[in-house]
Order: C-alpha cells, then sequence, then structure tokens
C-alpha cells in the first residue's frame, strides 16, 4: 500500500474508528495532522485541552513513521512522547506538523509544532517523541 494521505485516512477509519485526528498532508521527511476541534476538547475560557493537543501531536508523529519508513504499519508504537505548552490554544482547527529527526530500524523520532487556525507562525505546543517499529516478521 503506498503511504498517501487518503491510504492513512482509510487505515484510521477502519482500524481505529473512534480517532478524530486526520492526516492532511504527507512529504518526503514530514506529516500534518488536523482536527476540527470538539467543544468536548475545549476548556473554560475556550482552551483547547493539554490531552487534545497531546492526542494530535502523537497522531502526527505516527503519519511521520509510515512516510519515514515507507509502509503504513499501524503497530508502531509511541515508545516515549513529551510535550510543552507554550501559549493558550484557541481556535477551531488544531494542526500538528511532525518533521523527521532520525530514523533507524527500530525506532523514528520526531519534532511536532502545534498551531491553531491559520497561524503556523504562532506555535501553541511543542512536541517531542519516539516511535518504536516492530520487529520483521520471519
Amino acid at each position: 500500500m503506498d503511504v498517501t494521505v487518503a491510504a492513512v485516512n482509510e487505515m484510521v477509519a477502519q482500524g481505529f474508528p473512534g480517532s478524530t485526528n486526520m492526516c492532511h498532508e504527507l512529504g518526503p521527511d514530514y506529516a500534518v495532522a488536523r482536527l476540527e476541534v470538539p467543544a468536548t476538547a475545549l476548556r473554560p475560557g475556550g482552551f483547547v485541552s493539554g490531552p487534545t493537543q497531546f492526542s494530535v501531536a502523537d497522531a502526527a508523529l505516527w503519519y511521520l513513521v509510515f512516510v519515514a519508513i515507507g509502509r503504513i504499519e499501524p503497530m508502531a508504537l509511541t515508545s516515549e512522547l513529551s510535550i510543552r505548552y507554550l501559549r493558550p490554544a484557541q481556535g477551531s482547527v488544531l494542526w500538528a506538523r511532525a518533521t523527521l529527526d532520525a530514523a533507524g530500524r527500530r525506532n523514528v523520532v520526531g519534532t511536532v509544532r502545534m498551531w491553531m487556525d491559520d497561524r503556523p507562525d504562532r506555535i501553541v505546543s511543542t512536541a517531542q517523541g519516539t516511535y518504536a517499529l516492530p520487529l520483521p516478521r520471519p
């Protein structure tokens, strides 16, 4: 299966029907996730919750893994992920762009920058994480 936005979104819809994150764009060393923020993800004051931002960062990194390894691998697993919230996230669409830092036989490491609506110049949070790749089947 080719690593395309449509293929990733189809795999997510079939394998993880509860997910609201969407793959928006893929490039040679990056992936962009998009979330239309539901009212249930807002804190008082209209701030997007931290767990919601964490989830979108994790999704963007997962999509990045597919680009880095050249195939859609649903069993790639989050090994570690840390996030720093820089400013309140307010708006209706949360974006996350994951860029590749390193890729090896067993791990993929990336950095994610998140912003709201059409303001990629105004980062609301940043994350870095590692995904573990499954062992090759004999």
